[in-house]
C-alpha cells in the first residue's frame, strides 16, 4: 500500500511519540525525522507534482501547448483558444467563445481503470446571464451527458455577479441514470481577475461525491449512494474542454442551446484515479496559491 508524504510523516511522527516512552528509546528502529525535509512545503509536499503522483492518469498544464502530458495526446479539433503567460504555473489556456476536442478514447478513462477520481483544474470564468458552461466533460459519441460533466452555471447571473457562481457537476452511473452534486449555499469568489480552484473527488466504494472551491468542501449533495447509482466509465469515450458536443461543429447531438462554448481560462489539469481526503485537496489548493 503506498501512502503520500503527508500520511508518512504522521505515521513517523506518532510511531516516535510512542517509542519515546520505551525503555530502550527506539525499539522498532524508525528512522528520525529531520524538520528541515518539511520545511516550505504544504501538507508535507514541495509540489503539487508530489500530490499523489502514482494514480495521476491525465495532467494538462497548458505550458508548451495543449496535449495532454502523460499520453503526449493532443487535441483534434479546437477554436477560440489561445495559451496565455500568467497562469497559476506557466502558461494557461485562454478560450474565447472556444472549446478542445480530443476525438479519443484515453486508456486511463477506461471502465475497468477509472472507478474512484478526483479531478482538480484552475479557473477563471464569469458569469454570462444566458448561457451555462461546460468546464469539462468525459464525453459519450453521440450522446448529450457525458460520463463526467463539471457544469457551471453561468447563465444564472449577469457578469457583473462575482459573488455567485452555481458550480453542478454530474456523472452517469451504473444504472444507466444520473447523479450530481451543487453548491446550493456556498461559492467562491469569480471573474476574469480571480482565480478559483475546482475539485471533485468521488470514491467508488461509498457513493461519496465531494465538490471543492478554494480548498473548502461546498457541496450539499454528496452522499450519492451505491448499487446502481455508482459511477460507471462507459465506452467508448473522448474528452471535451469548454463545451461539448453541441457546440462544435458537426457534432450536435440534439437541438439544444443550453450550453455555449467556454469564455475563461483553464489551468493545471490534473485527473487522478482515486479518492482523496478533504486535507490532501486542500493542499492542492494551498500549493497553487504558492505556484508550486
Amino acid at each position: 500500500m503506498k501512502f503520500s508524504n503527508l500520511y508518512k510523516a504522521a505515521i513517523l511522527i506518532t510511531a516516535a511519540t510512542f517509542s519515546s516512552c520505551e525503555k530502550d528509546g527506539n525499539p522498532n528502529n524508525l528512522p528520525d525525522i529531520d524538520p528541515k525535509v518539511y520545511e516550505g512545503t504544504v501538507g508535507g509536499y514541495k509540489s503539487s507534482d508530489e500530490v499523489f503522483k502514482e494514480n495521476l492518469v491525465a495532467y494538462f498544464s497548458f505550458d508548451e501547448n495543449y496535449s495532454e502530458k502523460l499520453t503526449n495526446t493532443a487535441p483534434t479539433q479546437t477554436a477560440g483558444n489561445s495559451l496565455i503567460d500568467a497562469g497559476i504555473r506557466g502558461k494557461a489556456l485562454n478560450l474565447n467563445s472556444g472549446y478542445l476536442y480530443y476525438a479519443n478514447q484515453f486508456a486511463a478513462f477506461k471502465t475497468d481503470a477509472l472507478k474512484s477520481f478526483t479531478v482538480s483544474q484552475w479557473v477563471k470564468i464569469s458569469n454570462n446571464g444566458s448561457k451555462r458552461t461546460m468546464l469539462m466533460q468525459i464525453a459519450r459519441p453521440g450522446m448529450f451527458d457525458g460520463n463526467l460533466d463539471i457544469r457551471l452555471n453561468t447563465n444564472g447571473f449577469p457578469s457583473t455577479n462575482t459573488d455567485v457562481l452555481r458550480i453542478g457537476p454530474r456523472f452517469t452511473t451504473v444504472g444507466g441514470g444520473s447523479q450530481d452534486n451543487l453548491n446550493a449555499n456556498a461559492s467562491p469568489k469569480i471573474g476574469p481577475n480571480n482565480w478559483v480552484h475546482i475539485a471533485l473527488s468521488y470514491n467508488g466504494s461509498t457513493g461519496r461525491f465531494n465538490l471543492f472551491a478554494n480548498g473548502i468542501n461546498i457541496g450539499t449533495y454528496s452522499d450519492r449512494g451505491v448499487g446502481n447509482n455508482l459511477f460507471k466509465a462507459y465506452e467508448p469515450t473522448e474528452l471535451i474542454f469548454g463545451g461539448n458536443y453541441n457546440v462544435i461543429p458537426g457534432k450536435a447531438v440534439n437541438t439544444s442551446v443550453e450550453y455555449a462554448a467556454m469564455t475563461g481560462v483553464i489551468d493545471e489539469v490534473r485527473i487522478y484515479n482515486v479518492f482523496m481526503p478533504d486535507a490532501i485537496i486542500k493542499a492542492l489548493y494551498e500549493l497553487g496559491v504558492a505556484k508550486k
